[in-house]
């Protein structure tokens, strides 16, 4: 980061004090920061407090003559490397994904032309709200990286998604915006995602019930402490995370082609829930006077997690994930040594985790079980990327 510029926007929500120290923290990496405080922003946190910890003007307003004439707000748009805004509420998050222009901070961010970084904080029901959902998925959509929130206590009393991550977390995001020395930096790591479907006729298919959340988190997760990131997803209907090069498939077969095309790699992490069974697709649609869906003739799918740990283009950690309801730990113990791979993550898919937002796994290894608790995918997501990380370390 030495010789950055970062273009901080703080956001008026009580996370904005760990802006001050986020502010140290880049400045101590070596790169500068200017601020622009928003009016809400200015509740919470000074000008004067954010202007000593910069050593530079903080900007506040639209209408300053002087900020005018001396940097207009188009120039303090594009003359940063990155822009941040930290914290990013809902009303900013808003703002930014309809393309709102009506103060000095969402102007910023719509004449920009450099990465933008947003790192939400707000209540829990306001981050799981259908409204903010969808604007941090257009978000992403248009490519700006929308740090998944925390899990905690909140200052309003509830508990959930929507605190702030810690400083030194939003550190590790921007050096990896920024293209520096991330955890995973120089390492490629493949991710699959999703279900897949497997025709029976021109109009049916063969499907299951994953969405791709918990292997699109896990993408973004590892995208974010430097990886370069291949993400190979079954048909599901989510945005692409920043910084990860997508190819979407459909079936099993086109899976374990994606898959092959994609080696070498330092990882690779099988989230998808690929179908075990094709079937011998009628090029018609079946009628039910033909005798329905009996006639079918079942064909077994390549165990594409199998194939890999066998292969001689394996990769240095193979993770798989193992999807049970019931005898969780057991089945992936067993999954663990029958498919070759380093890692299975086991999780009981008997309730509302396909297609939820949460997770309760257990991380099983040829030196025991680790269980994470109840969290949110995102959740799991970076703590699975932190221990690749330690394990491709060396």
């Amino acid at each position: 980061m030495q010789g950055k510029r970062i273009l901080l926007i703080v956001g008026g929500g009580i996370a904005a004090y760990k802006a001050c120290e986020l502010v140290r923290l880049i400045r101590k990496a070596g790169a500068s920061v200017r601020c622009v405080l928003t009016e809400g922003g200015a509740q919470f946190v000074t000008p004067m407090t954010l202007a000593a910890l910069s050593e530079q003007p903080v900007h506040t307003s639209l209408w300053d003559l002087k900020d005018e004439a001396e940097m207009g707000h188009i120039q303090l748009s594009r003359e940063a490397d990155l822009v941040v805004v930290c914290p990013a509420t809902a009303d900013l998050l808003s703002k930014m994904a309809t393309g709102a222009a009506d103060d000095l901070a969402s102007t910023l961010l719509l004449a920009t032309d450099k990465k933008v970084l947003a790192c939400p904080a707000m209540n829990v029901r306001m981050w799981l709200h259908a409204a903010t959902q969808r604007n941090i998925e257009r978000l992403r959509g248009d490519g700006v990286t929308v740090l998944e929130p925390d899990e905690g206590d909140m200052a309003c009393g509830e508990y959930g998604p929507g605190r702030l991550p810690e400083p030194e977390r939003i550190l590790e995001a921007i050096s990896a915006a920024l293209g520096g020395s991330g955890a995973l930096s120089g390492r490629h790591v493949v991710v699959t995602a999703g279900p897949t479907h497997e025709p029976i006729d021109p109009v049916r298919v063969l499907a299951n019930r994953s969405s791709g959340k918990q292997g699109f988190a896990i993408a973004e997760a590892l995208a974010g402490i430097g990886a370069r990131v291949t993400l190979i997803a079954g048909p599901v209907a989510l945005a692409t995370p920043a910084g990860v090069d997508r190819v979407d498939v459909e079936t099993a077969a086109q899976m374990q082609d994606a898959l092959q095309t994609s080696l070498p790699a330092d990882a690779a992490v099988m989230v998808a829930a690929v179908a075990d069974w094709r079937v011998e697709a009628s090029p018609h649609k079946l009628k039910k006077q033909d005798g329905g869906l009996s006639g079918l003739r079942f064909v077994e799918n390549p165990d594409l997690l199998a194939e890999l740990g066998a292969s001689p283009e394996r990769p240095r950690l193979l993770i798989g994930f193992a999807a049970e309801t019931e005898a969780v730990v057991d089945h992936a113990r067993a999954k663990l040594d029958r498919k070759g791979a380093d890692w299975i993550v086991a999780n009981d898919v008997s309730g509302d985790v396909m297609g939820g937002d949460d997770n309760c796994v257990h991380l099983v290894t040829r030196n025991g079980t680790e269980s994470w608790d109840h969290m949110s995918k995102a959740a799991v997501a970076r703590q699975l990327a932190a221990r690749i990380a330690e394990a491709l370390r060396d």
